[in-house]
């Protein structure tokens, strides 16, 4: 079995501590978003989760506990973007998220992480930013991830 971390909502972000208590209890109730009355206790044990599938644009708040989940194959789709905070308020300066990711390839290895660029946006501001020069007063964007994914 996959369990998908973070695909309706970024729990690593922003409900890590949530995640390990469910983690250590065993088990996490999944409501059907299609259907709201049936929900679904899904086992978490490394004997019947097959990975663990993390979708984030900020694992940092995990990298502190992620012994708790080294019997698990780990998969991270991280989302890195130089959107500044008036486009994504929530979302941590894109160094620090690089950051983040490059701890998550050494403590995981190369293989366990995809860099994802998204969203897109199309619209009157140029939010698609030249990540090469930093242009239309956006950061430059010219941290290399080579050495941190395969």
């Amino acid at each position: 079995m996959l369990i998908n971390i973070g695909n309706r909502t970024d729990i690593p972000a922003f409900f890590s501590t949530w995640f390990y208590n469910r983690i250590q209890e065993g088990s996490v109730c999944v409501r059907n978003p299609y259907v709201p009355q049936i929900i679904t206790r899904y086992r978490l044990n490394p004997d019947v989760v097959d990975a663990l599938i993390f979708t984030t644009k900020n694992p940092a708040p995990m990298l502190e506990n992620l012994d708790l989940i080294s019997a698990y194959n780990q998969y991270w789709f991280v989302t890195i973007t130089a959107y500044g905070r008036d486009i994504e308020p929530g979302v941590p300066p894109v160094a620090d998220v690089i950051g983040s990711f490059r701890e998550l390839s050494r403590r995981l290895g190369q293989k366990a992480l995809v860099w994802r660029y998204d969203p897109v946006f199309l619209g009157r501001k140029p939010f698609f930013p030249d990540c090469r020069s930093g242009s239309k007063g956006y950061p430059p964007f010219r941290v290399p991830l080579s050495s941190a994914v395969s």
